[in-house]
């Protein structure tokens, strides 16, 4: 509820402790009310019925009050009152801004959802352009406990503008388990993303600890917000470049109170057949080019033939004769218009059949669309439609593409040369799309085929974390899911570690489908250490050399430490060392090396977890492979044989960007352990 700007009450913080009551048993009587609907009597028939349960669970979940998760976190208190001048919800009043809206059992506001208009000054406002707004005040908390608030007066030219201190101890709080919404702490310039249009593409390029991913996640949140009706009706989907990383990032839309946003990996969505096969770099770098869509789009639009002819169709004591040519004009009406081969398939029996319905009308008779319908159905239509133009599976398409020498030369000619067609081709031809040991990228060309034939649906809303190891031909992939939405592109040039890896974000918007999207690049960061972000920069003149450091703003300057070690035992020490302290460590090491550095940290007693386990405050080390480390963040980390990181990768140029994401992962504090020399980049 608004309250008058002045109370007359002493203590502040009890005030607000007060109002955190409240505004939790005014979000329990909402869960209450929903919970206690009785929709027997305003149902219609059972799938009503259904429908509408699952709404009301949906509706009592995103009320569930989460009990270590502060209901709000801040407070505005306005100046004026509201006019066509002012800031809409201006008046002397007092909004407190947190996760979701929360009214009293009159309907009035006692929390304001963070994206509410009104909301908005709260991360925009400045001592410059305060926005109407006279007081700023954070609130501090313990658990779910309130125990400190801090004011910033924007309209009180004396009080020199400082940093918030509960603003930098919300940023390098210790974390244990999943990734947690940074709600409290969006930045302006991460403001402005989040709340940009439905209707944009955005790409955020963003070094480690510009909060990127989050940023992205909040958009969705905002968007479902703003446009929640058609998103309901188009979909949203977050895309990760794993399921350790999907486990991660899981529990920040709910948090929001946002359930319905799906999340997948590339490899989920275009799960046409079992991958179990891999590919060479060289073979997966030539399936990934952008030529082989037009590869494809050869081969399949090859089985469609010029009929050679006519259709004879008998109805009755009539018989009704379609002459070759005329069929063959058909044909390339249909393939003039340039429409999904599938539909212009199911297309060809209809214009065969019309063309039938011409004849018959010209002979007096006046057939309908039900006679039209059964011409199309008619058996010598039917033989025409498989003889011109045959249905084809798209996985058989692919597997005769790599299977067949002759058939990709004639589809490939003057697109792929003889060396990248030979990288290609299977060495041991599959005998079915069942026994072939399909690869990941042999799946994304399968799905491009598919799309070919039948249209991909679309949704209203795609966010892509981590897109910087995309292929083109993912990037396609991607793209086929928003033609007619909007998506959010999340990544860094610097961390892409696959051969394949984007070269510029305007080539990747290109191959996405969007080429209008627009590039914000996030340069601040909160996550990494300011000596730790400033030792893994050494490596960008070498991995991304335009790239701009990014730069830490945290006061805390975190603890960095490079050690020599003489085995695994010094690595186990510098872990149980950092376990000491509070919060998440990961060791992070070359892949090759985790099956000696987990049978160390087991032989020391200490325990550890996969990387998608989920700490917990008796076990908070996670062992990581560097492979698995992009995206994932721990308070401290010790990072084993940078030397061994590096040589992991087929090239050097990947391995420095593998080996950067490593030594951006810990939040407070970084131990490097090396027993063989330090790559040579990181000394200079």
């Amino acid at each position: 509820m608004s309250t008058p700007a002045h109370d007359p009450l002493d203590d502040p913080l009890a005030r607000e402790r007060a109002h955190l009551a409240a505004s939790r048993a005014a979000l329990r009587a909402m869960r209450e009310d929903v919970e206690a609907l009785d929709i027997r009597d305003v149902t219609a028939n059972w799938v009503n019925a259904e429908v509408l349960t699952r709404q009301i669970d949906e509706r009592i979940k995103a009320l569930a009050d989460l009990s270590d998760t502060p209901l709000f976190f801040g407070r505005l208190d306005y100046l004026h009152a509201p006019g066509a001048d002012r800031a809409e919800g201006a008046g002397g009043e007092r909004f407190y801004i947190g996760r979701r809206h929360v009214h009293d059992a009159d309907g009035d506001p006692m929390v304001i959802d963070w994206r509410a208009p009104v909301s908005q000054p709260f991360y925009r406002a400045s001592k410059k352009n305060p926005m109407d707004v006279g007081l700023r005040r954070r609130f501090g908390y313990t658990g779910g406990d309130l125990t400190a608030y801090e004011d910033e007066h924007l309209s009180d030219p004396a009080e020199a503008a400082t940093t918030s201190k509960l603003l930098q101890r919300e940023i390098e709080r210790p974390r244990v388990g999943p990734m947690r919404d940074i709600v409290a702490t969006i930045q302006p310039e991460q403001d402005e993303i989040v709340r940009s249009g439905l209707s944009g593409t955005v790409c955020v390029q963003g070094g480690p600890g510009t909060g990127k991913t989050a940023v992205g996640l909040h958009r969705v949140a905002y968007l479902l917000y703003a446009h929640r009706e058609r998103l309901a009706r188009t979909g949203t989907l977050v895309i990760g470049p794993n399921r350790s990383f999907l486990h991660y990032i899981e529990q920040v839309l709910p948090a929001l109170g946002e359930l319905t946003v799906r999340q997948a990996t590339v490899d989920d969505l275009v799960a046409h057949v079992e991958v179990r096969g891999t590919d060479e770099a060289a073979a997966a770098i030539v399936k990934g080019d952008a030529r082989m869509a037009e590869v494809l789009r050869r081969a399949l639009y090859a089985h469609v033939t010029p009929p050679t002819e006519p259709v004879v169709v008998v109805r009755g004591s009539r018989r009704w004769r379609i002459p070759a040519y005329e069929l063959e004009e058909i044909v390339r009406e249909l393939l003039d218009r340039d429409i999904r081969y599938g539909a212009a398939r199911e297309a060809l029996p209809q214009r065969i059949a019309h063309a039938v319905l011409v004849r018959m009308e010209q002979a007096g008779e006046a057939p309908d669309d039900r006679v039209q319908d059964a011409v199309a159905r008619n058996s010598a239509v039917k033989a025409a439609v498989k003889a011109v133009w045959p249905a084809v599976d798209p996985a058989k398409l692919v597997l005769r593409l790599l299977s067949d020498p002759e058939f990709l030369a004639e589809h490939a000619a003057g697109i792929l040369d003889e060396d990248e067609q030979k990288t290609i081709l299977w060495t041991r031809p599959a005998r079915s799309v069942r026994s072939a040991k399909w690869s990941a990228a042999d799946a994304v060309l399968i799905d491009e085929a598919a799309d070919l034939i039948q249209r991909t649906h679309s949704l209203g809303h795609v966010v892509l974390d981590e897109a910087q190891d995309l292929s083109p031909m993912q990037y396609r992939a991607v793209g086929r899911r928003c033609t007619t939405g909007s998506a959010t592109v999340l990544g860094d040039l610097a961390q892409g570690t696959t051969p394949w890896a984007t070269r510029s974000w305007t080539e990747a918007l290109a191959h996405l489908g969007k080429p209008e999207g627009v590039v914000e690049e996030l340069t601040a960061g909160f996550r990494v250490p300011t000596d730790v972000i400033a030792y893994a920069s050494r490596l960008l003149p070498h991995i991304a050399p335009g790239l701009t450091p990014v730069a830490s703003v945290r006061e805390n300057p975190g603890f960095f430490e490079v050690r020599t070690a003489t085995g695994a035992a010094d690595v186990v020490d510098a872990c149980a060392r950092l376990l000491r302290n509070e919060g998440s460590t990961g060791l992070i090491a070359a892949d090759a090396r985790i099956p000696e550095l987990a049978e160390a940290l087991t032989a020391a007693g200490i325990s550890y977890l996969a990387p998608g386990e989920e700490t917990t405050r008796e076990t908070r080390l996670t062992l990581v492979p560097a492979s698995l480390a992009k995206g994932l963040e721990y308070d401290y980390v010790v990072l084993d044989e940078p030397r061994a990181v590096v040589d992991g990768e087929p090239d050097e140029r990947t391995g420095l960007r593998r080996l950067y994401v490593a030594l951006t992962r810990a939040v407070s504090g970084l131990i490097v352990t090396h027993a063989a020399p330090l790559p040579a980049q990181l000394a200079e």
